[in-house]
């Protein structure tokens, strides 16, 4: 008996014991969280004499002259200047090594800056600064403070700064939740709280899946919503969610809050195959992925490689990939990349080569054509998602341009040249037609869009066809109801030296000024790029200063008014007034000479087998492909006799190999059907599943049946393989 309760007392202490260790272990790893935390906060250059200013010009009740502390509207809100004060003052106060470390006469203006706040207690229009913005600003202050703070100063500022929870409006299912709850957590870090940081997490965590096109969040084609409107916001609030998840990520790292291998994965599968093929060789932003963010000063910079640095040190997975983008933003290698990629949930298509970077976007009844003109930002943004083709060889030309930008020139695009844009309400619209997608498999690719204004009385079918060394632009059915003049533009960018053009009545260097020509066929080039016309085209060419300021393009309080002028090099397409059924085809060239383009001009590569309103098309000689845009049923004829015909509307790329067809590309851009069939005058054996012949003709026809993808991957492509 005595034995039995010795075991007994024996077991009931190592449990006891072991609790307790779990305690301790707990509790370690919540304090090395938040010593990481805290020396991240540390890791920043204290500006000595910057804050020694702020101790000299601080008022007697805590404010600084030159801010305006009265005005709490979306577009101003200079308050965020005296937040930034603080944190400056309180990382010289604190940091080891700071001359100002522990000066009483800096304690004194930091205590009396931070009453003024928590007596005044500023709420703006903007819910941003109210639940991210201020909290996230003072939770710094408190986690480097610490206990040189009152316990009332403690009090009044967690308060504050408690604004930002899960259960706030601010942290609905979006690109914000996860900073919200990553703010939210670093203030139970402060508390020391290891129940409510374990929470959240678990909240950080449990944000990084895959949603349904109906939900805000990560698409399952790698873009992003933060919206119901279905914008494309992979650069910026989906790059936020990656870059904040990332950062929590490496404070985690080897403590029992680490975050599970597969949720590491998801997020680098979404970092490297979503935000780096927006990105111009996985460094730059894609000015056609941008939203109101493209009218900020300074947008347009080549990312860090932070994020990706972060994610590699947490696990192998895909780890040549990541660091393959870390060397590229340290300049270490060169771009050596080929893809395509087409984001069926955001209208959005890429193309990339190692020496240049293009993309197409689009809107759809599915997708808005862009982002709301929130907080006075992107007042000029109406026809950025009309068939948009950005095309850039470096990464950052665009962004200097910005003020004075022409916003009725937008390369791809065809837009009524009206004497002002429609007021900043009028921007976002929703589409109102279906056919908008792509076909690509992953190296190729083709785009259809039958393109409706929702602004103007225009309409056009556009297509662009991908390949190595040149893209097709072509569009069909060009129509407008208006006396105002309509312009397909094939290019505004920096003027980079001499505008060259080859034409029968012409052929040298253009002069400075606004050049206009009717039936022009032949070539221009400028800064490495060619644009081939091999129709009679109506061109006008603009190579001049143009003017502007950056208060037209945004009103956020501080805009300089100052006219700033800039040389611009424009091209584009004059299709006249009142126009009807109109046509234009024109080849890009990018990364060239001009000896290349003179000869590429004069034995084209490419094809136009078609271009009208039920059927574009191009074949590629040397790859041996065609790629075609089918509006309705209809059928092609190609390479020697090969002929296909499409029994629906459909998006289609065929490869082939000494007359044989070797691959079919397909997709559905009316996201209507189950599946698509087709015939080839030809017999052929598949090899996969994904597709069936129904029946051949003898030996020289095929009927097939490809079943196509439904749901949330209606509209990506099937990539059907044929036997030999």
């Amino acid at each position: 008996m005595r034995k039995k309760i010795f075991l007994l007392l024996l077991a009931a202490g190592m449990t006891v014991m072991g609790l307790h260790a779990g305690s301790q272990s707990s509790a370690t790893d919540i304090e090395t969280v938040r010593n990481r935390v805290v020396s991240k906060l540390f890791n920043v250059n204290v500006n000595v004499e910057r804050v020694r200013e702020l101790v000299s010009t601080i008022n007697p009740d805590g404010s600084w002259p030159g801010i305006d502390y009265t005005d709490t509207s979306r577009i101003a809100f200079q308050h965020t200047r005296h937040l930034s004060n603080l944190n400056q003052m309180s990382l010289a106060y604190k940091k080891k090594g700071s001359p100002l470390a522990g000066n009483k006469a800096l304690k004194k203006a930091f205590s009396s800056a931070l009453d003024f706040w928590l007596k005044k207690d500023f709420i703006c229009e903007n819910w941003w600064h109210n639940e991210i913005g201020t909290p996230m600003s003072l939770t710094s202050v408190l986690l480097v403070m610490d206990k040189d703070l009152t316990k009332e100063q403690i009090e009044k500022t967690l308060n504050i700064t408690h604004r930002a929870n899960i259960d706030a409006w601010g942290a609905r299912q979006s690109g914000d939740r996860i900073l919200i709850a990553g703010i939210q957590a670093q203030n139970a870090l402060f508390k020391r709280d290891a129940g409510e940081f374990e929470m959240l997490v678990g909240v950080i965590e449990s944000e990084i899946r895959f949603v349904s096109f109906d939900q805000r969040g990560l698409q399952y084609d790698y873009s992003f919503h933060h919206r119901d409107d279905k914008v494309n916001n992979t650069l910026t609030y989906g790059l936020q969610y990656a870059d904040v998840f990332a950062e929590w990520v490496e404070l985690l790292g080897h403590t029992k809050y680490s975050f599970k291998e597969g949720t590491l994965r998801l997020l680098i599968d979404y970092y490297l195959d979503g935000i780096c093929k927006m990105l111009v060789y996985g460094k730059y932003p894609d000015m056609g992925a941008t939203n109101r963010d493209i009218t900020r000063r300074g947008h347009g910079h080549a990312y860090s490689s932070v994020t990706p640095e972060r994610l590699t040190g947490a696990t192998d997975y895909r780890k040549a990939d990541l660091q393959y983008i870390i060397d590229i933003r340290n300049d270490k290698i060169a771009p050596s990349r080929s893809f395509d990629a087409f984001f069926w949930l955001s209208e959005f298509y890429v193309h990339q080569r190692p020496s240049y970077y293009a993309s197409v976007r689009m809107f759809s009844t599915r997708v808005c054509n862009m982002e709301e003109p929130y907080n006075g930002e992107g007042l000029t943004n109406h026809h950025r998602g009309d068939g948009v083709n950005y095309l850039t060889l470096v990464g950052d030309e665009f962004n200097p341009l910005t003020p004075v930008y022409d916003w009725q020139k937008i390369p791809g695009a065809t837009i009524l040249r009206k004497p002002s844009l429609p007021p900043e309400s009028q921007i976002q619209k929703w589409g109102v037609m279906d056919f908008a997608g792509a076909a690509t498999d992953g190296s190729y690719g083709v785009v259809g869009f039958d393109f409706i204004s929702p602004h103007d009385p225009v309409k056009a079918r556009k297509s662009w066809f991908f390949f190595d060394n040149e893209y097709v632009c072509l569009g069909a059915g060009v129509s407008s109801r208006s006396p105002l003049p309509l312009a397909t533009i094939v290019e505004q960018c920096a003027l980079k030296g001499d505008v060259t053009v080859g034409t029968p009545d012409y052929n040298g260097i253009l002069p400075v000024g606004i050049q206009e020509r009717e039936g022009v066929t032949g070539w221009v080039f400028h800064a490495g790029v060619g644009y081939v016309f091999p129709q009679p085209t109506h061109v006008v060419l603009s190579n001049m200063a143009q003017k502007g300021s950056w208060s037209l393009v945004t009103t956020q309080v501080g805009t300089s008014r100052d006219e700033i002028s800039k040389d611009v090099f424009k091209l584009w397409i004059d299709h006249g007034k009142f126009v009807r059924n109109d046509s234009y085809s024109y080849i890009v060239i990018p990364a060239s000479t001009v000896e290349k383009v003179r000869a590429a001009a004069s034995d084209l590569p490419v094809t136009i087998l078609s271009n009208t309103s039920d059927l574009q098309a191009v074949w590629h000689k040397s790859l041996n492909m065609l790629q075609a845009v089918f509006y309705r049923t209809g059928a092609i004829e190609f390479a020697d006799g090969i002929r296909l015909e499409l029994d629906s509307p459909g998006i289609i790329m065929v490869r082939t190999e000494n007359g044989r067809v070797k691959e079919i590309t397909v997709s559905d851009p009316e996201r209507k059907s189950g599946k698509i069939s087709f015939s080839l005058n030809r017999k052929i054996s598949l090899g996969d599943d994904k597709a069936r012949v129904v029946h051949g003709d003898g030996n020289d026809a095929s009927l097939v049946s490809v079943v196509l993808p439904q749901g949330d991957f209606a509209g990506s492509s099937v990539v059907v393989r044929i036997k030999d």
